[in-house]
């Protein structure tokens, strides 16, 4: 939900990307977040195949709380660690995430 908070009109194929997870898995969480109230989902009026994902009012509200919690567990991991300690963890979570991204693109083709 964040994910389409954060990029409105995103369709399944780029949020599947930008996630990490097969389409299917991508398409089983839009079903319910559509179910819920959080997103709509559009046909695309250039593709008619695909289809546009965006944020609802009832998502927009709950978003500022998600990203709030979030940035408050990250000030937690980071507790007690130095400036220093902070930027090698990031570049070190940085390169875990690029060498994840690269098997997962190799394993998608």
């Amino acid at each position: 939900m964040t994910r389409i908070c954060e990029n409105p009109g995103i369709n399944l194929v780029e949020l599947s990307n930008m996630l990490k997870v097969d389409k299917a898995t991508t398409t089983k969480a839009i079903q319910k977040l559509i179910k819920a109230g959080y997103v709509n989902k559009k046909q695309d009026e250039f593709d008619k195949r695909g289809y546009n994902l965006t944020p609802t009012d009832k998502s927009l509200e709950v978003y500022d709380l998600i990203i709030e919690e979030e940035n408050r567990s990250i000030e937690m991991c980071f507790e007690n660690f130095t400036d220093e300690e902070k930027q090698v963890a990031t570049k070190i979570l940085e390169k875990m995430s690029k060498n994840v991204e690269k098997e997962w693109f190799k394993i998608k083709r």
